[in-house]
């Protein structure tokens, strides 16, 4: 059986996976902000069981979005650093290039 449709490039294969990894981190902070405010706001507190249940929920959907716009900005800051590091002159040659 042939797949269908394209392969995923490097790049958004590459971003996926750094992804997977914000996501874990996003979700556990989208919680932990989300339940504190249950936990401390009376009018939450006194059906915690029903907004338990959707703070987990919502961190859950909401931390693959917000992983996946995270993603490019911490690669853009790597390619930079990268990049300058390329360009920069090396001491003692006599064009500053290799």
């Amino acid at each position: 059986m042939e797949a269908k449709g394209q392969a995923m490039t490097r790049e958004t294969a590459t971003r996926a996976q750094i992804a997977v990894l914000i996501y874990l981190m996003t979700n556990g902070v989208l919680f932990g902000a989300d339940i504190i405010l249950v936990l401390t706001w009376p009018a939450l507190n006194v059906n915690a069981g029903f907004w338990i249940s959707a703070v987990v929920a919502a961190s859950f959907i909401l931390a693959a979005p917000i992983a996946w716009w995270i993603v490019p900005r911490m690669q853009a800051r790597y390619r930079r650093r990268r990049a300058a590091a390329i360009l920069a002159p090396v001491p003692g040659s006599a064009t500053g290039r290799f």
